[in-house]
């Protein structure tokens, strides 16, 4: 049995060596990979890098207007002086639907927004606003510089006399600074409310509202046939730049509006004063008014303004012929544009003098 082991193992010692001396043959193909296993867990947080450095105020394009300077002060602290600015433009008729695109900020814009006029608001507005710096210029759409722009310069249709005025910059005020009215407007009527041909029945309101300073710079009012009186743009429209901003911003943009002497000066070389040419208005337009206390058109107030008579001593309305009104309409619409001529003296000279003779 021993023996028998000791052969069992010679012969398998001797089948080792065999092998070995043959060696290992080329490896085989590798098989497909297996599916990826779990994800392990995540690893720690790392450290925190440093602080990176915080932009330059220089950088911030916000500092283009809101910086150290006084370049938005100056302007809020001129423009809450004005009327426009103040408040009180807003309080007089923010919630009239034919008022408030002129009256209410927030009204304007929404308006000017849509593409319409004065004359197109659906309603007034439920929350008051007053006119602010959104209402002219772009603010916040950039944040830079760039928001100063107008948020319209395009020409004006105006509303009532048709025309187009065209005066750049000056054409946003004119969406505003226009007629609301002429004297076809207050065409007389019979008991049944048909027209009266060429008669016309004055109220308090006989004149074109405080905003015809488009009108006269145009000379546009529908009274010029009725008196004879040739309508001819004056200079402040034909030759300033900018025609209203022109002269009321000036040349360092004074949100007064009050027009500068300087700025007349490019023009007026000699002006010593805002009364250019030695215009003599207070003598022309007291004539007029006394004209037409005269007539017993105008009733003088004890604190010097006048008031419309609208209503005869039997308490019926007053019915006018064309001339008459239309001299009383001149005194309403002159009145109105509040320059004192200054918006167009040739065409307001023309006026007075034509409704005086109207008034012989």
């Amino acid at each position: 049995m021993r023996k028998k082991m000791l052969t069992l193992a010679g012969i398998l010692l001797l089948l080792a060596v065999v092998l070995t001396a043959c060696g290992a043959g080329p490896a085989g193909p590798a098989g497909p990979a297996g599916p990826a296993g779990p994800a392990g867990p995540a690893g720690p947080a790392g450290p925190a890098g440093a602080d990176g450095k915080s932009a330059e105020t220089a950088q911030l394009s916000c500092s283009e207007c809101h910086n150290d300077t006084h370049l938005i002060a100056s302007k809020q602290a001129a423009w809450e002086l004005e009327k426009h600015g103040n408040g009180g433009a807003m309080v007089e008729e923010y919630s009239n639907k034919s008022c408030a695109f002129c009256h209410s900020g927030n009204s304007f814009s929404e308006g000017m927004a849509a593409g319409k006029n004065f004359s197109q608001l659906e309603a007034g507005a439920t929350e008051p606003a007053r006119q602010d710096c959104r209402v002219c210029h772009q603010i916040h759409k950039t944040y830079t510089g760039a928001d100063w722009a107008l948020v319209s310069t395009a020409p004006v249709a105006m509303v009532v006399n048709k025309t187009t005025y065209d005066g750049g910059t000056g054409n946003l005020c004119v969406n505003c600074h226009q007629a609301r009215r002429y004297m076809a407007n207050f065409a007389a009527k019979d008991s049944a409310g048909a027209v009266i041909p060429d008669k016309y029945a004055p109220t308090i309101r006989f004149n074109t509202h405080l905003s015809d300073q488009a009108d006269i710079m145009l000379a546009t009012l529908d009274v010029n046939a009725v008196l004879g009186v040739e309508g001819k743009p004056g200079a402040h429209y034909t030759m300033v730049e900018n025609t209203c901003a022109g002269c009321h911003l000036g040349e360092h943009n004074n949100h007064l509006f009050e027009a500068e002497l300087a700025t007349c000066q490019k023009c007026h070389a000699d002006a010593k004063n805002l009364n250019v040419n030695d215009y003599n208005f207070e003598e022309q337009f007291k004539a007029l008014e006394e004209a037409l206390v005269a007539k017993g058109l105008l009733t003088a107030n004890e604190d010097g303004t006048f008031s419309i008579v609208t209503k005869n001593a039997d308490g019926s309305p007053v019915i006018l012929d064309p001339k008459p009104a239309a001299a009383l309409f001149v005194h309403g619409a002159i009145e109105e544009d509040a320059s004192d001529g200054a918006h167009n003296p040739a065409y307001v000279k023309a006026l007075i003098a034509a409704a005086l003779e109207a008034l012989k």
